[in-house]
């Protein structure tokens, strides 16, 4: 399976998701990806306590199951046929099983007490029986789903990934075709001198925001006047803009434009040493469930930086006036 770009599945942490998730104010989650990528393991640590609901597994080259997570009861949905195209699609379905329980459980999940129901997961053979597909959209709008959805181009499948309502974690490609420029152009004159390479706890302050920023972007440049800090970046392998323009606007100018192709952008001040890692994982995963709005932190109610733009507004930071 792909794998996020310079990032280990594994750092998607189910607090980061939970916060995302509760920022967006949507209703369902969804995680998909490909065979392999972690889904059924990450629902499992984001509810702990297993939940009302139910659970699809397939015993390779035999067949696939479908349980009721409350009840135990299992039926056939699926059964193996070498003859079909693999390897992915290999099994036939049997509406019988799915008819017989899956249905009939999508509606007793509607009348549980708990809010959330889970279904693990929603793959090919589930895209493939409509009464099926009509019980689940009746359950989510009456109770929050979260949902594995294996990664197929099915016209079910990526409804339910389209919905509006839908926060969809991506373990692929979890944080999308975003940028990232790192403002490091302050002169330092309140400072009294190179704020960037000062020492914070044993190192110079900017590597502080390499660290945090380092793999969670599909570009990444760092915009800077000091020449000691351009180097350092250089070492590191991170693309520098080294400038002697006078406004701030310049420095974002520059640094979109050393970026062609991002769909979204994250500017963030080289010189928040205390900003940590998981914080802009979980925003630059919220902006990707909302891709047309601008995102930034906020502590205890007061906004500040980091922040990320869309596309749309890529044309006006372009052309900024000065200052």
């Amino acid at each position: 399976a792909m794998k996020p770009i310079g990032m280990p599945v594994s750092y998607l942490t189910a607090p980061c998701i939970w916060n995302s998730f509760r920022s967006s104010g949507k209703r369902h989650l969804i995680l998909t990806g490909t065979r392999g990528s972690g889904k059924t393991t990450l629902l499992k640590a984001l509810f702990p306590e297993p939940l009302p609901g139910l659970t699809t597994w397939a015993e390779p080259k035999q067949a696939v199951y479908l349980r009721d997570n409350r009840s135990g009861e299992t039926v056939q949905v699926g059964i193996f046929d070498a003859r079909l195209p693999g390897p992915g699609n290999q099994m036939v379905l049997l509406q019988d099983g799915f008819s017989a329980l899956g249905i009939p459980a999508l509606a007793r999940c509607m009348e549980s007490d708990s809010p959330w129901i889970s279904v693990d997961e929603i793959g090919y053979l589930e895209a493939l029986c409509e009464p099926y597909h009509e019980a689940l959209r009746r359950l989510m709008e009456k109770k929050q789903v979260a949902a594995v959805i294996r990664k197929q181009s099915l016209p079910f499948l990526e409804e339910l990934c389209n919905r509006k309502d839908a926060f969809v974690v991506d373990l692929d490609e979890p944080f999308g075709n975003i940028g990232c420029v790192i403002m490091a152009s302050g002169l330092g004159k309140r400072f009294g001198g190179n704020k960037l390479m000062a020492d914070f706890h044993g190192q110079p302050m900017i590597c502080r925001i390499l660290n945090a920023t380092e793999g969670l972007f599909a570009q990444r440049v760092v915009v800077t006047r000091s020449e000691e800090a351009a180097s350092l970046c250089r070492e590191r392998g991170i693309r520098t803009v080294l400038h002697s323009l006078p406004h701030r606007s310049d420095t974002v100018r520059l640094g979109m434009e050393a970026m062609p192709g991002i769909d979204r952008c994250m500017f963030v001040p080289a010189d928040q040493p205390l900003l940590r890692k998981e914080t802009i994982a979980e925003l630059v995963l919220a902006s990707v469930n909302d891709a047309d709005s601008i995102w930034r932190t906020v502590s205890e109610g007061i906004p500040g930086s980091p922040v990320i733009f869309p596309q749309w507004t890529f044309p006006e930071l372009l052309n900024l006036p000065e200052g």
